[in-house]
């Protein structure tokens, strides 16, 4: 008679499979990037902007 520990507590699916499993987390963690990068990107574009010169 041997004891199965998998009998006595269930599995859990490791870390990154329950992440990736999640569609609503991966939906949100997409869009918080896209928002990040563009917002940086505009930001980086618009402060190393050369200043303009008036006739």
């Amino acid at each position: 008679m041997t004891d199965s520990p998998s009998r006595d507590a269930p599995e859990t699916p490791p870390l990154f499979q329950r992440l990736f499993d999640n569609m609503f987390l991966l939906l949100a963690l997409g869009i918080v990037v896209m928002l990040v990068v563009y917002t940086g990107w505009g930001m980086w574009e618009i402060l190393t902007m050369p200043a303009g010169t008036l006739p």
